[in-house]
C-alpha cells in the first residue's frame, strides 16, 4: 500500500535526475512528472479514504460487540436471578466468544486507525512536495524562458557585431564612394568636353571672322586702286 507513496521527496529522486539531465527540454520532464504524482495522489487518496472507512467500519463493529458483551453478561445474571443456570451458562459462553471477537476488533481497529493515520500524513507530505515541485516548476520555467531570450538577444548581438558584418558594410561603404568618385569624375569630365567644345568653336568664329576682314580689307584696296587708275 505505501508503494503508492513511493514518488514523496522526488526532487533528490535519481531517477528524475537523470532524466533531466538527458532532457533537451527539462520543463518537459518536470511536468509529465507532476502529471504521474498527480495521478498517484489521486490513487493514494481513494486508499487512505478506504482504510478510514474500514478503520470505522471496524470501530463500529468494535463497539457493537462491546455491548454484545456486556448485553451477555447481563443475560447470565437474570438467568441466574431465576434459577436457569443452564441459560446462564450459554450467555457465559457466547459472552466469552464475543469477548474474544472484540478483542480482534479492537487489534484491528487499533493497526487501521494506525495505517490511515500515516497514510493521511504521507498524503499531506505528497500533496506539499507536489505543491512545491509547481512552484518550483513555474519558477524554473520562467528562468528558463528568460535565459533563452538572453540566449538570442546575445548570438543575435553577436552575429551584428562580428567582423565579419563590420567588414561587410566597410565594403559596401567603399563601394559607395566608388560609386561617388565615378559619379563627380564623369561630370568633371563631361564639363572638360564642354569647355573645349567651347573653345574650339570660339576659334572657329573667330577665324571665321579674321578672313571675314581680311577680305573686306582686300576688296577695299582694290576699290581703291581702281579709282586711283
Amino acid at each position: 500500500m505505501f508503494e503508492l507513496f513511493k514518488r514523496v521527496k522526488t526532487v533528490v529522486n535519481s531517477e528524475l535526475n537523470s532524466l533531466i539531465d538527458k532532457a533537451e527540454d527539462p520543463i518537459k520532464v518536470v511536468e509529465q512528472y507532476l502529471r504521474e504524482m498527480a495521478s498517484d495522489i489521486q490513487e493514494a487518496e481513494k486508499a487512505t479514504a478506504k482504510i478510514m472507512a474500514e478503520e470505522k467500519l471496524l470501530k463500529l463493529k468494535w463497539k457493537e460487540t462491546q455491548s454484545m458483551v456486556k448485553k451477555r453478561e447481563e443475560q447470565a445474571i437474570r438467568a441466574l436471578q431465576e434459577d436457569n443456570e443452564d441459560l446462564a451458562k450459554r450467555a457465559l459462553e457466547d459472552k466469552s466468544r464475543l469477548q474474544k471477537e472484540a478483542e480482534q476488533l479492537e487489534h484491528l481497529y487499533i493497526e487501521a486507525s494506525k495505517t490511515a493515520a500515516e497514510l493521511k500524513e504521507k498524503l499531506t507530505e505528497m500533496k506539499s512536495e507536489f505543491r512545491d515541485m509547481e512552484l518550483k516548476k513555474a519558477t524554473l520555467n520562467s528562468r528558463a524562458q528568460s535565459a533563452k531570450a538572453r540566449t538570442n538577444i546575445n548570438r543575435s548581438m553577436a552575429m551584428h557585431n562580428s567582423g565579419g558584418s563590420k567588414n561587410g558594410f566597410k565594403r559596401m561603404e567603399e563601394k559607395v564612394f566608388r560609386f561617388e568618385a565615378e559619379a563627380e569624375t564623369s561630370e568633371d569630365l563631361n564639363v572638360s568636353s564642354r569647355t573645349l567644345d567651347t573653345e574650339l568653336k570660339e576659334v572657329e568664329k573667330k577665324s571665321s571672322v579674321d578672313d571675314e576682314l581680311r577680305l573686306l580689307k582686300e576688296r577695299i584696296a582694290n576699290q581703291s586702286n581702281g579709282t586711283i587708275e
